[in-house]
């Protein structure tokens, strides 16, 4: 049997990629990237801390947060997909677009 410790570590190593990830990329198809690994990584803790303590509220945070995080996707890709529209590139810095 893996110990959990072994599950924290690699959950906080993809959690702190994903933060480095949202902080140093300007394009916001790899910040979103990053986001949803950062996602990913608080998933793999709360299925490692159900399996650990034997509870199914762990697994049904991992469902409620898939469920956010589908929807977060979508939407920022609809919204990135039509700035790349009105634009030929996409900066996070440059993004005053939508401001009506």
């Amino acid at each position: 049997m893996v110990p959990i410790s072994y599950y924290l570590i690699l959950s906080a190593l993809l959690f702190s990629i994903g933060t480095v990830g949202v902080l140093i990329r300007r394009n916001p198809l790899q910040m979103f990237m990053s986001v949803e690994l950062m996602w990913n990584a608080v998933n793999l803790s709360f299925v490692a801390f159900a399996r650990q303590y034997l509870n199914m509220a762990g697994h049904v945070f991992v469902f409620l947060v898939i469920t956010v995080a589908a929807a977060e996707v979508a939407i920022g890709l609809a919204i990135i997909v039509l700035v790349f529209r009105n634009r030929e590139h996409a900066d996070v810095d440059e993004l005053n677009v939508m401001k009506g």
